[in-house]
Parts: structure tokens; C-alpha cells; sequence
């Protein structure tokens, strides 16, 4: 009673001012801590959206690395025009030193022939000892082989220590050499497992340090296999595996990572994301599974912090709107409600609305004519940027294209590369097999060519691949697909064309060479080889050796003519 009675002591606008303040007050404080709390949820959903691309990039560039690397040892087992020379030859000693040192982090490639014994080897280490009983030799004789991490036994001790005293280990990759039917030995590379540790810490944000954010490999049982700062040792000995509570996407089903607070073996509270390894070769899948943690203290602080700040605006807010009403009580009320409605009706996007000019008061005019300029603003703002926004994208999706077509054409003939030659491949096989239509393939090879490079020069080389890349797409068909793989082999895909038609348009192909005059070089022949897809269950890739081997054949009997696959 006392406190009504108080009250009604003071005038209508100190009365009028103390409920409006009052009223703002309780309203700013209810919704600071309301959008803080939806802000921190916010915040915390960002900082587990951070840790999930972290470890889905670091994921993505292991899969790579690994499928680069076992590719490279394929190829270098496929170079069969090397290894007949002989598995301890210099030729193949040369290749082994330039793929190391175009690849550093390939501590050992070495050469052991069928009974185990190697041959060859960067720097000579192991040459003549037996390598029979290791995993790496034993599945490299079926296949591309890519083994999982584990320590060095017979190179421990010829190797200097690694940068972070921890002992070295290997990430086997191995594939079968073949010369001809019989397979003479087997190739292997030690990688290095310190290209992990500079895989990781390539993604890992500048400001990790003090985010306290960290990458962690585990295998497929679960084993700590990678830790930064050199703590994989120290962790392992701690009992540390995969956690239980958290939840591996395997990144096959289109669901996104989700991240977890999980508790650690140190006891400590992190939040987690952990996703698996997609491989891109099935040599390469195995198993891992990438994971990225963060202090569970540090991922939420800006969240705790930002809530905070929230309070101390909204007190602010309320205390300045408090000293408005109390200024201006008497009049101001109408004023506010015919304000908020035309505020209303531009937030609804109402046609013709707008914030019209108040004349109660000069605070209250000044007021609505601010809102007004500011409302035009943020409308022809949001304009802009739409525009912007579209123009951008449209530039974004140009440029994108522009970059495709690039990554798929080689430079030099305009043709088709290799990348974009298999695109072509495996949708003509794969009508093929629909339509049950024959397709067929001719791989065309520049007879000596290193002769020309070496006798005429590069330029003249070039001229020769141009004059082959004309005749090509001369003589074909609109509908046929023409490529350069590389070097000076081209290749022509045929559909609807069984072996004996492409055998006829190979020969004119090699007549129309040989029937031309390079200004420079004279005359210029060139050899090829056909194939045809033999049945449902044959593919490109086999379609591709087949033409390849007839196209060795005809470099075989003497050039200048067409073989057919055996």
C-alpha cells in the first residue's frame, strides 16, 4: 500500500516513464538471455561444423595421396619396355631415383624379382637381401597392394632418425611387374608416414594453437595410429583408441558428421568429429578413420562469452530506452505504435509500405525520418547484394566450366586429355551394353617420334601431333571420340563399329599419313592398334590394353600399319 501510494506521488509522466522502463527493462533482459541462449546453440553448432570439414578435408586428401600413390606404383610396374631390360637394369635404377625424388617422402622404392630377392633400390639399400616373408611382396605378385601403417623392420637401421624422434614408419604401396603373361617381380614404396603428419597440419587453422584443435588417425580396429605434436607413442601406452560414444560417418550414405562431447582417456571433455577414410581405389580402403577434437572449454567460449555480451547490450538497450520514454511518456505512445505498425509492414514486405515522418515532437520527427533513410538503405542494399550475389554465381558458374573444359582438353591438339577421354569411355560403354551395339577403339602411335624431337627440334615434334590431330578428326565421324592420352599416342573411339569396320578405317587412317608431306619432317607414319569390346562384361580399361598391345604388335612388324587385338 505504502508502495501505490508512493507512487502515485510522483506525475503522470514520471509514472508513465517508471512502468514503460520498467516494462523495457524486464522485456530486454528476457530477450538477451533468450538470443544469447539461441546464439550459443549457434555458436556451438558452427565451431562442431568446423571440426567436421577439418577432418572430412583431411580425409578426402589422405584418400587421395594414398590412390596417387598407389597409381604410381602401378605405372611404374607397367612400364614393361623398362623392366625387359632387366629388374637391376639402369633404366630402371634411373626411373626408381626420379620417382623419389619427384616424391621425397618415398624413403624406399625398390625392385625384388619373383623369388623375393630385390634388385634394385633407390641408394642400394636391400639390394640382394630377401624380402619374401613381407606382407608388401606377398600381396604385390596378385595386385596393387597398399598396406597399413606399421614400423620399419629391415630399414630401421639404415635410416637417419625421423624430425620427431619417434621411430619410422611405413605405409607400404606395391604392385606386380609384368613382362608380357609372367609376372618377373614385384615393386614396392615405403612411404613415409611423416606425409601424414604434413597432410594434417596443411588443414589444421592458422589459429589452432589457440583453438587447441587436433587431428587423430585410427584404424579400422580402433588403434591409434597418428597423434599430433609427436604424442602417437605416449597415447598408445595411455590405452587410447577410437571413443565409443562418438559416431563415424562413413561418408557413403549423404548423412553429414555428427560432432559429440565425448570425455578422452586423459579425462578431459572434447568436442569430437570423427569420420571414415572414402577411399578411392580398392586397394587404397583401409579403414581409417580421421577424427578432430577440440576443448570443450575453448569450442564453447565464444559462445559463453557472446551470451554475456547479449546481457550487457540488452541491459543497455533498456536503460536508454527507459530515459526515451521517460523524456518523451506523454506523447510518445501513439507515435510508437503507428511507427511499429509501418515497421511491421516493411518487414512484411507489404506493397507501398514505408516509415512515415512523425511531428509530435523534433526527437520523435528526427526518429522516424532516420528510420526511414536507414529502412531505403537496407532495402536498396539488399538489392544490390541480390544482384551482386546473382551476378557472382553466374561468374562462378562460367568460371567453372571454363575450368572443366580445361582440365579435360590437352593444350596442344585441342583434343580430349586422358581425363576427359575416360569420361567419354565409360558412357560409350555403358550405351554399349544397353543397346547391345559393338564399339570399338584404335590407339594410333607417331613412328619414331623421339627421332623427330631429337632430329628437328620440339616445335617440328609439335607440328607432327597437330598434322595427326587434324587427320583425325578429319577422318572420323562426328559422332566418334578422339583423344590424345599422351606423348604421341592418340586414340579414337568408335560407336556402332564392329573390329572389321574399325580395322578399315585404321588403315586409311595409317594410308592417309603416310600420303602426306610435313614441310620439315617429310613424311610421317604412324602405327595402330584395334580392339573391340568382346562382350557385356568387357570394360574400357580392357579394351584400351587390348589396343595397346595390337598397337605394340604393329610397331613389332615393322610400323606403318595396323594390327588388330589377338
Amino acid at each position: 500500500m505504502m508502495l501505490i501510494t508512493r507512487f502515485s506521488d510522483h506525475s503522470l509522466r514520471m509514472q508513465i516513464a517508471l512502468v514503460f522502463g520498467t516494462l523495457v527493462v524486464t522485456l530486454s533482459v528476457l530477450l538477451s538471455l533468450g538470443f544469447g541462449e539461441l546464439l550459443k546453440h549457434r555458436i556451438q553448432r558452427d565451431a562442431g561444423s568446423s571440426l567436421q570439414v577439418v577432418a572430412e578435408n583431411a580425409g578426402k586428401l589422405l584418400a587421395l595421396g594414398l590412390m596417387q600413390r598407389s597409381l604410381e606404383a602401378e605405372v611404374m610396374a607397367s612400364a614393361e619396355v623398362v623392366w625387359s631390360k632387366g629388374l637391376d637394369s639402369a633404366e630402371a635404377q634411373h626411373m626408381l631415383a626420379r620417382s623419389q625424388a619427384m616424391q621425397p617422402t618415398n624413403i624406399w622404392i625398390g625392385v625384388a624379382d619373383a623369388q623375393g630377392v630385390v634388385r634394385n633400390a633407390t641408394r642400394g639399400l636391400l639390394v640382394g637381401q630377401s624380402v619374401a616373408q613381407r606382407p608388401w611382396f606377398q600381396h604385390g605378385l596378385e595386385g596393387v597392394h597398399v598396406g597399413d601403417v606399421h614400423p620399419a623392420k629391415l630399414l630401421e637401421s639404415l635410416l637417419p632418425p625421423t624430425a620427431t624422434g619417434e621411430p619410422h614408419r611405413f605405409v607400404d604401396f606395391a604392385a606386380p611387374i609384368r613382362v608380357g603373361p609372367t609376372t618377373v617381380g614385384v615393386l614396392g614404396i615405403h612411404g613415409s608416414w611423416q606425409w601424414t603428419r604434413e597432410v594434417l597440419e596443411s588443414l589444421t587453422p592458422a589459429s589452432s594453437d589457440e583453438s587447441a584443435l587436433e587431428l587423430f588417425i585410427f584404424d579400422r580396429e580402433g588403434q591409434l595410429i597418428f597423434a599430433p605434436g609427436g604424442q602417437t607413442e605416449v597415447m598408445r601406452s595411455a590405452g587410447q583408441r577410437l571413443p565409443e560414444d562418438i559416431s563415424v560417418n562413413n561418408n557413403r550414405d549423404g548423412d553429414r558428421t555428427q560432432t559429440t562431447v565425448v570425455r578422452w582417456r586423459d579425462g578431459k571433455r572434447y568436442l569430437t568429429a570423427a569420420t571414415q577414410l572414402q577411399p578411392r581405389n580398392a586397394a587404397s580402403d583401409l579403414g581409417w578413420r580421421i577424427v578432430a577434437r577440440q576443448p570443450v572449454e575453448l569450442a564453447f567460449a565464444e559462445a559463453d562469452n557472446t551470451v554475456q555480451l547479449a546481457l550487457v547490450i540488452g541491459l543497455t538497450a533498456a536503460l536508454l530506452a527507459s530515459a526515451l520514454a521517460w523524456l518523451a511518456a506523454r506523447r510518445l505512445s501513439v507515435d510508437l505504435y503507428a511507427l511499429a505498425d509501418a515497421a511491421s509492414a516493411v518487414e512484411a514486405g507489404l506493397p507501398g509500405s514505408d516509415i512515415p515522418t512523425m511531428q509530435s515532437s523534433r526527437e520523435v520527427q528526427q526518429l522516424s525520418q532516420s528510420l526511414g533513410r536507414m529502412t531505403h538503405r537496407l532495402l536498396a542494399a539488399r538489392e544490390a547484394m541480390e544482384e551482386k550475389v546473382r551476378l557472382r554465381t553466374l561468374e562462378l558458374e562460367a568460371a567453372n566450366r571454363a575450368l572443366d573444359l580445361q582440365a579435360r582438353t590437352d593444350a596442344l591438339t585441342g583434343l580430349l586429355n586422358r581425363r576427359g577421354f575416360e569420361t567419354q569411355m565409360a558412357f560409350a560403354v555403358a550405351l554399349a551394353r544397353r543397346s547391345s551395339r559393338p564399339l570399338s577403339l584404335i590407339t594410333v602411335d607417331v613412328d619414331h617420334f623421339k627421332r623427330v624431337n631429337d632430329t628437328y627440334g620440339h616445335e617440328a615434334g609439335d607440328e607432327v601431333l597437330r598434322r595427326l590431330a587434324r587427320t583425325l578428326e578429319s577422318r572420323l565421324r562426328g559422332s566418334d571420340v578422339v583423344a590424345r592420352l599422351g606423348g604421341e599416342e592418340f586414340v579414337a573411339l568408335l560407336p556402332d563399329t564392329d573390329l572389321e569396320g574399325a580395322q578399315s578405317i585404321a588403315q586409311a587412317l595409317v594410308t592417309a599419313m603416310a600420303e602426306q608431306q610435313n614441310p620439315v619432317v617429310g613424311t610421317i607414319t604412324v602405327s595402330a592398334g584395334v580392339a573391340t569390346m568382346r562382350s557385356a562384361d568387357d570394360n574400357g580399361a580392357a579394351m584400351l590394353r587390348r589396343g595397346d598391345a595390337a598397337l605394340y604388335e604393329a610397331k613389332g612388324q615393322g610400323r606403318n600399319r595396323v594390327c588388330v587385338e589377338a
